[in-house]
């Protein structure tokens, strides 16, 4: 008999629940919206876990802080969450074993078993969202860290004087290389009288000018637009460069909103790199490869955790 394996994974808005058959393919999936609560997200988990019934194993994906054991300590993007323990009281409810881990190195999981990191060893996930979240892969291994806390790469600090991040703190990486980030480069340049075209495209109003803005401007070839692309392309690879400093890995694969438009920040990425790495010349360069399991990658992954964790 083939194995059923479900995995669910908690979004800001939705809850969306997959059912994978032996081969890794999605044989069943659904989606409920994210209430606000820890009870009342446990209640929607046993919801979907009951439609996604009968399943051999299951997992289950999730924002923040996330401890080897299946509690969730902090969820900056989730309303009243902290020291919330997931594995456990979904546990109780099911009668089952209940994999828990972040979302982002889910989707990690997810590209590496059956996605664009398929065959490596050594790769970091960059999930390029309303945040920035990540996932490790070293040495053909899943890194967790001595507290499971490994991929927070959101929160590299790369300004300490930059703008406030909802984590509590000044000038973190994602403040400036994630969907949100791109749309305030962009008011920025906004309020400065810079990138007209974007703000028409916004209906004439700088304060509502989001990514999607740039991105058609950008399209269009309005050469404002295509400066803040440069911008934040090269936000975006200063952290790639710390990270390689840092864990010297095969592959960036990116995944998230924004990897929808890729070939727009590709270049700048690829050049301000080149420009940032320590003795270019002189190493290997890891590639940049972009996600391709989309939307599903952080339930697919977190119905894989049982294989890696």
């Amino acid at each position: 008999m083939s194995a059923r394996r479900a995995g669910i994974d908690v979004g800001g808005t939705k809850c969306l629940g997959v059912v994978l058959d032996d081969t890794g393919a999605i044989v069943q999936e659904h989606r409920l919206p994210t209430p606000r609560g820890p009870e009342n997200i446990i209640d929607t988990l046993e919801r979907l876990a009951g439609v996604l019934a009968p399943f051999d194993t299951i997992g289950v994906g999730v924002p923040g802080l996330v401890t080897r054991d299946g509690v969730l300590k902090a969820a900056p993007n989730l309303v009243d969450i902290a020291d919330f323990r997931v594995g456990a009281l979904l546990s109780d409810r099911l009668g089952v074993k209940v994999e828990v881990d972040n979302d982002a190195t889910c989707a990690a999981v997810a590209e590496w078993k059956t996605g664009a990191a398929r065959g490596l060893t050594d790769f970091v996930m960059v999930t390029l969202g309303t945040g920035i979240g990540g996932g490790v892969v070293a040495g053909g291994q899943l890194v967790r860290g001595a507290n499971g806390f490994t991929g927070e790469i959101g929160h590299i600090v790369v300004d300490p004087d930059g703008p406030f991040c909802p984590c509590g703190r000044r000038g973190c990486w994602e403040r400036y290389a994630s969907g949100s980030g791109l749309a305030g480069l962009a008011r920025e340049a906004a309020l400065a009288k810079r990138v007209r075209r974007v703000v028409e495209l916004a209906g004439g109003e700088a304060d509502l000018v989001r990514g999607e803005h740039v991105q058609a401007a950008a399209r269009e070839g309005d050469h404002d637009a295509l400066n803040v692309i440069d911008t934040f392309g090269r936000w975006v690879a200063l952290g790639l460069v710390n990270l390689t400093n840092v864990l010297d890995p095969q592959a960036f694969v990116l995944g998230g909103g924004l990897a929808a438009s890729a070939d727009l920040y590709l270049g700048p990425i690829q050049q301000w790199f080149t420009q940032y790495l320590y003795a270019p010349d002189l190493r290997p360069h890891p590639t940049l490869a972009f996600a391709q399991l989309s939307e599903h990658a952080g339930a697919v992954g977190a119905a894989l955790l049982a294989d890696v964790h």
